[in-house]
Formats: C-alpha cells, structure tokens, sequence
C-alpha cells in the first residue's frame, strides 16, 4: 500500500469502506455538505474514489490493512458501503472510540444472513417465511424437501444476488450447491428458505438520525438472479399493507440501532408482510429516490449520520432501469442515446474500471406515472451500450 499525507481539515470527515456507485453517491452528498471524504475499496479507479479527496486500494478483507487506513485519517465516520468487509476491524475501531455508522454489531448482523434472519425471527418476533441452515449438499437435499419446492437456496454472505438460486425440483440441488460457491463472501453455509407465494416485494427506505425514524414512499422491483434490474416509487399498496411495513421496517431498524439509512427488504401478500433482509446504508433499488424526492436516500443517509433533520418532499412517482454490460471489458466507454436525456429522464454513469457480464455500469431515471416510467425506462437501457 502507499499513502500520501492527509490534508489538515476543519471539516468533519467521513469514510467510505467500499467505493462503488452507491458510495460514489454518498460522497457527492457529503461534499455538498463540505464534508471531508476518504473512499477505500479492494480496486482502483472505484466509482466513489472519483470524486473523493483521497482514496485507497486494500483487501478489504484484512483486519490490519482496514485498520491502518482507519488510523491513519481518523475519521469522524466510517461508513461501510459492502458486505465483504473486515468485520473485526469494525468492532476494534468501534472499541478504540471510532463511530461506525450504523455501529459495528449492525454492520455483523446485516452481512450474515443467518445473523440477521435470527435476530429478526427469534430475537424480535418478525414474520419471516420458513427457513433453514445447512453445511453439506446432503444436508442441502434434506432440508430443500422440508422446505418444498421451489425452493430459495442463498450463502449467508453474499452480495447483489451472487451465488443465489432457486431449486425447482432435487435435481437442481446439486447445480444450487455450486452456484453458491460464486458468492462474494462466506458459502461454507447455505440459508434454504420456502417459497413465499407473496404478490410483490418492496424495499422500505427507513432514516434514523438518533431523534426521528422516516419512511420513504415504498419501492417496488424486479430482481434479476437475485440482483435488481428495475424499481420503481411508489409500489401501490394497501394502506394497512404499508402500515405494517413501516412497522416492521422499525421495529428491525430500532433493534439494530445507530443512525443512517437502512433498506429493509419485504414480502407483501395482500395485507400481510413478511421480512427479508436489512441493509445499514443506502439501496441499489433506491436510486430512483435521485429523481423522485427532494433529498434522495443517499442525502437522507447523510443527513441522518449527522443528526440533521430528515425532512423531505415526495416530488412524484418515478422508475429506474440498471444498465448490465453483456461483456467483459477493461476501461468500458458507455455510449449513451441522447434520448435518454429528455425533461424527465437522465442517466447516471457509475464510471467503472472494468465491465464483466452482467456488471452494473449506469442507471437510467424517469419521472412519470409508474407504468409509463418503467416502460419508458425499460425502452432508455436498450439505448445504452458499453464499447
């Protein structure tokens, strides 16, 4: 690793432990608030080191290489922005008086399926789906039977949908057990859960600034191999559905505690909701909150990591599409329609190093009615390409 000297600053700092297109988001909210800003990631060139003051290249893996950094810049936040993180090196800063947002044990929880899936069930009575734990491909048979097929099979720790699989009959067991092991982080174990027979999910945007819990309008999407690839607000639902949703949302979001952004992740079938998943920072189905509020998720992370007030304006009903390079490609130019640029839609371009199949490399944004936004936004992706 090399390090250059950090510049003396009277601004509060924030570090960025993972510097991807959401990251990059972030810090451009924290320079409008004239925030200092230090991405760290495991490659160069990252989306957020762009725009950063400083940057760093680690494995982000190592306890000793994230400390060294942390050390070194003292920063007033750290935010963690990935999963595959030392999360030993989190709860040592944390002891040595260092705020990580939203704390260390939250960051644990929320990276570990089982963790998280636990806590939520067993430690705060959420309504989750059936659901168990297994460490060999046998074990992986027996407890897909239990559970009945079609059945979801996840590593605890993963990312963007990697290693994620559904099993639609036995014979896919053996196929569900190595896809597992493309997961970016542990696949030593497996969460096998039943198939929720459920109408939609949605991700519920919730803020905690220590004094206030907001909600965001709710998130409908569409995933992908368990990756997102078009979200869209407001999901129309019943007023009793999104009434429990913001139930749950916090009653997960005050069990884990802190302040920031969380997107908590649930099932809807008519008026009943189940949870899935929690994560302590922004949402990649959330990028449509850049064109449909006047403080997107990545300003209300902001502002509720520095206790400031978590108001905002609903501007309207919106869509995004994420654009996924079909190749792989060192130094991708993203070639982009003008039409994507109209008076209500726009592009973001994540500016990554390198494209592989399947890899997000921008997102296009509308402003309009629900289904026309997603139709037009569905019609915009196919006007981008990376060359």
């Amino acid at each position: 690793m090399q390090f250059s000297a950090p510049l003396k600053s009277n601004s509060k700092k924030i570090m960025l432990l993972g510097s991807g297109e959401l990251g990059r988001e972030v810090a451009i909210e924290a320079q409008r608030l004239g925030l200092e800003v230090v991405a760290v990631d495991r490659y160069e060139n990252a989306p957020a080191h762009h725009v950063a003051h400083r940057s760093y290249v680690v494995n982000m893996q190592n306890k000793d290489a994230v400390l060294e950094i942390i050390y070194r810049e003292k920063p007033d936040y750290i935010l963690p922005e990935i999963e595959a993180i030392s999360i030993d090196a989190l709860f040592e800063a944390e002891k040595n008086g260092y705020n990580v947002i939203p704390n260390a044990d939250a960051v644990s929880k929320t990276m570990n399926r089982k963790n998280i899936r636990t806590f939520a069930a067993e430690a705060l009575g959420l309504k989750t789906g059936p659901y168990e734990f297994v460490t060999t491909q046998e074990g992986l048979k027996e407890a897909a039977k239990r559970m009945g097929f079609p059945c979801v099979i996840k590593p605890v720790m993963s990312s963007s949908g990697h290693g994620q699989s559904v099993a639609r009959s036995i014979d896919d067991i053996p196929a569900s057990w190595e896809m597992a092991k493309e997961a970016r982080g542990d696949a030593s174990e497996l969460i096998v859960e039943a198939f929720i027979d459920f109408d939609y999910e949605i991700t519920m945007l919730t803020a905690r600034n220590g004094k206030e819990t907001v909600f965001c309008e709710p998130i409908g999407h569409e995933q992908r191999d368990g990756d997102y690839v078009f979200s869209w607000q407001p999901m129309q639902m019943s007023e009793l559905a999104k009434e429990r949703s913001q139930e749950i949302a916090k009653k997960i979001t005050d069990g884990l505690g802190g302040r920031g952004i969380f997107g908590v992740e649930l099932f809807v079938k008519g008026d009943e909701v189940y949870f899935s998943e929690v994560s302590p920072r922004p949402h990649d189905t959330g990028m449509v909150t850049l064109i449909t509020q006047s403080q997107s998720e990545f300003a209300l992370h902001l502002r509720a990591v520095l206790g400031l007030p978590l108001g905002f304006t609903f501007y309207g009903s919106g869509a995004s599409a994420a654009f996924k390079s079909e190749a792989h490609n060192y130094a991708p130019v993203i070639d982009v329609d003008d039409s994507l640029f109209s008076d209500n839609s726009f592009v973001r371009v994540f500016g990554k190093p390198e494209a592989h199949k399947g890899r997000r490399l921008a997102v296009a944004l509308v402003f309009d009615e629900v289904q026309k936004a997603l139709s037009k936004s569905r019609e915009l992706i196919t006007k981008i390409k990376d060359i």
